[in-house]
Order: structure tokens, then C-alpha cells, then sequence
């Protein structure tokens, strides 16, 4: 997914949604803070969103934006409508240092992405294979601070062993 695709699922999320303002969640995230990001990172096809305003709504924009939807078949790419508090482990304060992706090709509608140090402890959180290879290449790529990814990991909600595991993990990379 390039930044521009990022856009015109923000526009068509908040369309669909009827609201002014999405979060968006997953890995294509990062574009909002790294629009030319390494293409290693923009793999995904989909952008993970949520209405901010209109949640009830998430599951209208997964029907018609979603995996194999006509949106999808045309442009190339699709949007996850779903819940972010079911589907991402969140440090607390994620919501203020959301990065805002509005401009014209949003049509002044309101992506609001998960700042990379937030999408990184997310993306740990779950712990899957393809999300450590995502957080690998942001530490490799000089993408993240360490220890800013070490204290938003020891906000998480995760146990204490899990939360170890986790900079275990971070220091070895």
C-alpha cells in the first residue's frame, strides 16, 4: 500500500462510515509518519480502520470496503473494518500521539494512524511471525527509538512475563 492508497481508504472509510475521522491501525500506519517508508514495510494490502465517531459502523465499512469487496477488485487494496480496542493492545495515551493524515486527497477527512512507536508495541503485543519481522525491519531501518519502544512496551497491557519477553526481544534485535 503506497500513502496515497493509505488516503483514499481514509476517504472512502469515512464515507462509508459516515463520520469525519478513522483510526487506522495496522502496519500502513507508519505511513502517516513515513510516507516513503522502505517497501519491505508496505507489503499489506489492507488498512486496518475503525470510525471514530460511528463504531457502530465498523462492520459497513469491512462489507463494503473489505477483502474481495468491489473496492478491493478495483483499486487493488482494501479496507479491515474492525474494532481497534478488540483487535490492537494499545499503550495508554495512544490516542494523543496519533499522527493526523488529513489533506486534500483525504478531502480534509481525518485519519488518525497509530504513532510507530505505538503500532511497533502492538505489533509485539500479538507477537506473530510477520509482526516481529515488521518491528525488526522499523528497529533496523533507524525507524524507531529503543528505548521509547522499551517504556511504551512496559505500558502495555500484557503480564509481566509477556512484557519481558518482549524487551528480551527488542534488546536481541
Amino acid at each position: 500500500m503506497t500513502r496515497d492508497q493509505l488516503e483514499h481508504a481514509i476517504r472512502a472509510a469515512c464515507d462509508v462510515a459516515e463520520d469525519t475521522e478513522v483510526y487506522v491501525f495496522g502496519s500502513q500506519a507508519i505511513l502517516a509518519q513515513h510516507p516513503n517508508a522502505p517497501a519491505e514495510l508496505l507489503v499489506s494490502e489492507e488498512a486496518d480502520i475503525t470510525p471514530k465517531h460511528r463504531r457502530d459502523l465498523t462492520d459497513r465499512v469491512d462489507a463494503l470496503l473489505g477483502q474481495d469487496s468491489m473496492f478491493h477488485r478495483t483499486h487493488g487494496f482494501y479496507v479491515h473494518g474492525v474494532p481497534i480496542h478488540e483487535a490492537a493492545a494499545l499503550p495508554p495515551g495512544w490516542e494523543a500521539r496519533a499522527v493526523r493524515v488529513q489533506n486534500s486527497n483525504t478531502r480534509n477527512l481525518t485519519g488518525w494512524c497509530v504513532e510507530a512507536h505505538d503500532l511497533a508495541s502492538s505489533k509485539l503485543a500479538a507477537f506473530r511471525d510477520k509482526d516481529r519481522d515488521f518491528v525488526r525491519l522499523l528497529l533496523v531501518e533507524g525507524l524507531l527509538d529503543r528505548p521509547t519502544l522499551l517504556e511504551r512496551i512496559e505500558t502495555l497491557p500484557i503480564d509481566n512475563d509477556g512484557q519481558a519477553r518482549l524487551q528480551t526481544w527488542i534488546r536481541a534485535v
